[in-house]
């Protein structure tokens, strides 16, 4: 009966569909050292994953672009506008129109990967439809509004880097 249950549990979040949407310029940084093959391998264990997207700036080095890539993520290049400091550029708009979007397609899980705040009607859009969210991020500067809005949140600190 346990073992049935079990079953059911892991046959449950293999159906779910999960969407992955990572922003780029507040996340991957060379001070956060986040892996994301390890992040990829922790948001799977929520179910399939239909939407894996890193949101990158116009200032992303091609060879940003191209790890993104062969780590099974699509990346996705967002004109920002004005450069900001450390050679980053808002993508935010971007990265909630797809994942709202994506909600439009079906999503049981969306998992966001960032520390910032502007995300909240995202969450608020995403929890009123029924859609489980997870946000994943790390300080300094991860919102405390964000992180109570979600329904669960990691800390980014356990995907780091292995030196």
């Amino acid at each position: 009966m346990v073992l049935d249950k079990v079953r059911g549990s892991s046959a449950a979040k293999e159906k779910n569909r999960v969407g992955l949407f990572v922003d780029g310029p507040n996340i991957l940084r060379k001070q956060f050292e986040v892996d994301l093959d390890e992040l990829r391998k922790k948001v799977s264990e929520y179910g399939r994953i239909t939407n894996a997207k890193v949101f990158l700036n116009q200032f992303a080095s091609e060879k940003l672009i191209e790890a993104v890539a062969s780590q099974g993520f699509e990346p996705i290049i967002s004109l920002g506008g004005e450069q900001e400091e450390e050679g980053r550029s808002d993508i935010d708009v971007s990265m909630a129109v797809n994942a709202v979007e994506a909600l439009e397609h079906g999503l049981d899980v969306m998992v966001l990967v960032t520390r910032d705040a502007d995300f909240l009607p995202v969450i608020q859009k995403a929890k009123k439809e029924g859609v489980r969210v997870i946000v994943m991020g790390m300080d300094p500067g991860f919102s405390t509004a964000l992180k109570n809005a979600a329904d669960e949140v990691m800390n980014l600190e356990k995907f780091k880097k292995e030196e």
